[in-house]
């Protein structure tokens, strides 16, 4: 999708704090971080979330739990722990209708996930 804004960041017309990046998969710092950690792990192809998984999304979205985990310790949380998180719909929080996720860490996050 040619206005989506991670796909714009995907195709760098807008710039991000890139931490990594392959032939599938971008990861970028937050603007807006919760935690002292917050990245945000995308596929470059456009995919609106988890309840929309093309083949190449889906393929993409499998890499993105050991990439978490990768750049969890590259972050020097994988100690101390880390939260991987997916919002879907706007009931679930999702504000950019893309698949992304959430690798929030760096401070005790607690327990309760909604408000």
């Amino acid at each position: 999708m040619s206005e989506c804004l991670f796909c714009k960041i995907a195709r760098k017309e807008i710039p991000s704090a890139i931490v990594y990046e392959d032939d599938t998969l971008l990861a970028f710092k937050d603007i807006f971080p919760q935690a002292p950690v917050h990245l945000l792990i995308i596929p470059k192809t456009h995919c609106e979330g988890l309840g929309d998984l093309t083949p190449e999304a889906e393929a993409a979205a499998a890499r993105v739990p050991h990439l978490a985990a990768k750049l969890a310790a590259e972050h020097g949380i994988q100690t101390s722990g880390w939260r991987l998180i997916s919002n879907c719909g706007a009931d679930g929080g999702q504000t950019v209708f893309h698949l992304h996720f959430h690798l929030l860490g760096g401070k005790p996050l607690g327990g309760k996930l909604c408000q």
